[in-house]
């Protein structure tokens, strides 16, 4: 009797204890002070701010002049740093590849690439379409003061209905399971495949409405965009690559403030891979990166293949129309959303493709303040989730700490010195002692 009282003793202790460390770290106040914060793209950054963070949450951002930090405040001191909010990637797949080896729709390798993604300063995600039950789960879980790693929203299975009413039996399939958006594919992959027909897609937009969700649509052509945004498509989830956007399309856009991802290194990863890349000797390309797929991307069978592809050759040839369509599209005032298509097959490395995506961008013609800005506050509104997006009061504490200002330079995102999601600090966001060489 007296070990049983001694082991219930032991518990209850240890248990307190355990759980008082839990309640004490999620109400501790954490106070970011000396950087220069960027609390939403296309305003002034404040000069020696001061960021309160507790259970989660920005509680205030400020100069210090406004912002007064609690006695018991844990400091952590960011002079000569610069603070963005979380960057938020509006066009993913989380759960397709694990480098080499088969698919693997589980919650450990959807950890493993959100993970990736955190890493890299990407804090917030759109899988559209092929992630499973397990990534649904994380999905639910995610918005909570403990949370470790990026967050996840998603689509499920891509809708595949070759009639009306066969979409409209997936629309009710997939909504069952409760996803954020409907995804469809309309596009004959360069001639090689069939395309979803008008009366189908139009099915699904429909279907999808009635259950009060929207759909994004996957295209290529121009008057296949044109055609979806009047069937009533909600998202562009790519860049029109045929021929220019014209007045037309950008009114149709404009109409309903439709979000347009341009996808740019999706185009890139169709045949960059003819020869090797000048990106696999970056550091901070190889921190992340499975070293069997970059060996296997050199293999010179491979690269003589891609060489003498009417695909690839096809994809490169679109790729400078996709950047002119880009820069009308931000001329016009377009809502623009960061999206890379990253993660359907390993060589769309999740995470730094994001990086080279807004280096696209702005060879594109796009300035460092649009680009941040679709990457943050304009992807969370083609999201339509709040309390991302931006480092306001009661929004989560998503936010990245650069050494060097991205409203210079966008590829200064890449000079990331700590991450932070919910309050957390990411574990492996620091930069090797490589980058530090740069």
């Amino acid at each position: 009797m007296k070990n049983f009282l001694c082991a219930l003793t032991f518990l209850l202790i240890s248990g307190f204890a355990t759980n008082t460390a839990q309640t004490t770290s999620a109400e501790t106040t954490k106070a970011f002070v000396g950087a220069q914060i960027l609390t939403e793209a296309g305003k002034p950054a404040l000069k020696n701010g001061v960021l309160l963070v507790r259970g989660g949450k920005v509680i205030a951002v400020g100069p210090t002049t406004s912002v007064r930090v609690p006695a018991e405040a844990e400091i952590i001191n960011l002079a000569d740093k610069y603070i963005i909010p979380g960057l938020i990637s509006a066009h993913v797949h989380v759960s397709d590849v694990q480098g080499l080896r088969p698919p693997a729709y589980t919650e450990e390798n959807a950890l493993r690439q959100l993970g990736v993604f955190a890493r890299y300063g990407i804090t917030t995600v759109w899988s559209l379409g092929g992630e499973k039950e397990p990534a649904f789960r994380l999905r639910d879980a995610q918005n909570t003061a403990a949370l470790e790693r990026t967050r996840l929203y998603l689509a499920g299975d891509v809708i595949t209905g070759k009639t009306p009413e066969e979409a409209r039996q997936m629309v009710a399939k997939v909504a069952a399971t409760k996803p954020d958006v409907i995804k469809i594919r309309v596009d004959d992959n360069l001639g090689t495949s069939a395309k979803m027909t008008p009366e189908v897609y139009r099915a699904v937009i429909a279907a999808a409405h009635r259950l009060g969700l929207r759909v994004a649509a996957h295209i290529f052509y121009l008057e296949d965009a044109k055609e979806l945004l009047r069937a009533g498509a909600d998202v562009i989830a790519h860049s029109v690559r045929d021929k220019e956007i014209d007045a037309e399309f950008i009114a149709l856009m404009k109409k309903r403030n439709i979000p347009y991802c341009p996808t740019l290194t999706r185009e890139i990863s169709t045949f960059i891979y003819e020869t090797t890349p000048a990106f696999f000797a970056d550091p901070f390309f190889l921190r992340e990166a499975d070293r069997d797929v970059v060996a296997q991307l050199q293999e010179p069978q491979r690269q003589a293949a891609l060489q003498k592809s009417a695909t690839a050759q096809g994809y490169k040839a679109a790729l400078p129309t996709a950047k002119r369509n880009l820069k009308k599209a931000a001329d016009a005032g377009l809502l623009i959303a960061l999206g890379t298509d990253a993660g359907p097959f390993a060589n769309r490395f999740q995470g730094y493709f994001e990086h080279l995506e807004m280096e696209m961008m702005a060879e594109a013609g796009m300035t460092p303040a649009q680009i941040l800005r679709s990457a943050t506050t304009d992807a969370a509104r083609t999201m339509k989730v709040s309390g991302i997006g931006a480092l306001t009061k009661n929004a989560w504490a998503d936010f990245v700490v650069l050494s060097q200002d991205p409203t210079k330079n966008i590829r200064h995102t890449r000079s990331i010195a700590s991450v932070w999601i919910a309050g957390n600090k990411i574990k492996g966001s620091e930069p090797s002692p490589a980058q530090d060489r740069r």
